[in-house]
């Protein structure tokens, strides 16, 4: 009877350190996806400085929209938090908006291999950026329904692991990719 026991509380104990683990692991995982996201914005961030040149070479009258791209891009270069970061990711989208409907206002613009080209490594990074959104809320989703789950919603309080907030844009326009046709 006394070995039952005890195999019963080795397996409990097991059972307990699996549980903490899997916590601690999905709370990585999630740290980890957020950091792929502020990885690609900071890769658009990287490019747009790039691309309000070239397009500033042919709009020169254009200040008020490079001024709203810059704004918007140092404020999502020094956001942390996952609000932060998706409230500054939206604002950025809709001043790249600005910034792509001045250049199709101009045809050698659209022609020029080096804004073709910027044109081609934003349209890629959006599509990556999009890419880590997802992941992450996908990690968010699987951590959210453990730590609310039973039975590891007992052993969340111990991993100090709580529920994460999902990266969520703004407003209905941030959740179109800019159109960068042109």
């Amino acid at each position: 009877m006394e070995l039952i026991i005890i195999g019963v509380l080795v397996l409990l104990v097991i059972f307990g350190v699996a549980q903490y683990n899997r916590l601690i692991r999905l709370n990585i995982t999630v740290d980890e996806a957020f950091a792929q996201i502020e990885v690609q914005l900071k890769r658009r961030a990287d490019l747009i400085p790039n691309l309000v040149e070239t397009v500033k070479g042919y709009a020169k009258h254009e200040q008020g929209t490079f001024d709203a791209v810059v704004a918007a891009r140092a404020k999502s270069t020094s956001a942390s938090t996952v609000a932060d970061v998706a409230a500054a990711d939206g604002a950025l989208t809709n001043a790249l908006r600005g910034l792509l409907a001045v250049a199709e206002a101009y045809p050698d613009l659209k022609a020029s291999s080096n804004f073709l080209s910027l044109q081609e490594e934003l349209s890629t990074t959006e599509n990556k950026v999009s890419f880590a959104r997802q992941f992450y809320n996908d990690n968010v989703r699987s951590l959210n329904t453990a730590v609310k789950t039973v039975p590891t919603n007992f052993f969340a309080g111990f991993a100090k692991v709580t529920a994460r907030d999902f990266y969520e844009v703004e407003n209905a326009a941030d959740r179109n990719v800019p159109n960068v046709k042109f």
